[in-house]
């Protein structure tokens, strides 16, 4: 299951109910059915929210590309493996974690969210940056006047032509983490697909 972003804040379920049933659908499978979970933005705070942590207004928003540092746990953690202890993710949300859920592991952190990342065993991750962002992602949000409208109104007129030069200059990196975590992610909870094996009668030259 993966859940990702949305406008929508995990104590709003009068006015979205679906977030109820969304919260039941995690907790089954995360923790009755033991499935593997990933969780972006407000995915990563229901995943806290279901499981018995606290969501709540952030401390300040964070909206940009920001860094985020590796604690003890997520430099131990195979989510995070081969990764540095300091990286760069892109943030938008108005909302995070302020207390995990029992059991989970906090795994990063950035200078304004204490909990930037969670893991519950080895099958279930919620990071509150958003590695699944692309340069071409972001490029898109010229043709939504929603989200410019969006921007202009938490970082000024500018604000949507920083942020893309700053990803201009710092994507690939991103990019190269990204892919490194999605596969950490496939591989520790069992989802990484097997090399295909040659055909019979024929020897693989990798």
């Amino acid at each position: 299951m993966m859940a990702m972003g949305g406008a929508q804040q995990v104590w709003q379920e009068d006015d979205y109910p679906w977030l109820a049933e969304e919260k039941a659908a995690i907790r089954d499978w995360v923790l009755t059915r033991g499935k593997p979970y990933y969780g972006v933005c407000l995915g990563h705070q229901l995943l806290a929210s279901a499981l018995g942590g606290e969501v709540g207004p952030a401390g300040t928003k964070e909206i940009g590309i920001l860094d985020v540092a590796l604690n003890g746990e997520g430099r131990a953690h195979p989510f995070l493996s081969a990764l540095p202890d300091a990286l760069s993710w892109l943030q938008w949300h108005t909302a995070e974690v302020h207390k995990a859920p029992p059991g989970a592991r906090v795994l990063a952190s950035s200078r304004d969210c204490p909990i930037q990342a969670i893991a519950l065993g080895t099958h279930a991750l919620g990071t509150q940056f958003h590695a699944e962002a692309s340069l071409a992602s972001l490029e898109s949000w010229a043709e939504r006047p929603d989200y410019l409208a969006a921007l202009e109104a938490e970082c000024g007129p500018e604000g949507y032509g920083r942020l893309l030069a700053d990803a201009r200059t710092r994507m690939p990196a991103i990019a190269a983490h990204a892919r490194r975590l999605f596969e950490n992610f496939l591989a520790t909870a069992g989802l990484a697909r097997s090399a295909p094996r040659p055909a019979a009668g024929k020897r693989s030259t990798a």
